[in-house]
């Protein structure tokens, strides 16, 4: 009886062990890596007025207002010089970068 015990048990350990395993959902949220986070967001310093204009909430007024307002220490500037409302800045910030242009030697 034990040893019947024993087998199920190890049965199931095995059925469980190969069973497929659930696929992850993909994370919504924007990879941590450096690498990876430059080269998806938006430079605000550079980009054109199309680019910015297919961010959410920019049109082609606030678009001419960010290309105007250059350029730009940080992101954040966008609402510090009033070039975009704090609602609109919300919905962009995780989407745009206010990169600095590399030092001459």
């Amino acid at each position: 009886m034990k040893l019947a015990r024993y087998i199920l048990i190890l049965l199931a350990v095995f059925a469980l062990a190969a069973a497929p395993q659930a696929k992850k959902a993909p994370s919504k949220t924007p990879a941590k890596t450096e690498a990876g986070k430059s080269a998806t967001l938006l430079d605000i310093n550079t980009a054109s007025e199309a680019d910015l204009k297919a961010l959410p909430g920019i049109g082609p007024a606030y678009s001419a207002k960010i290309i105007q307002g250059r350029p730009y220490r940080a992101k954040n500037q966008l609402v510090q010089k009033n070039i975009v409302p704090q609602a609109t800045y919300d919905k962009i910030k995780d989407l745009i970068i206010a990169k600095q242009p590399a030092a001459k030697k």
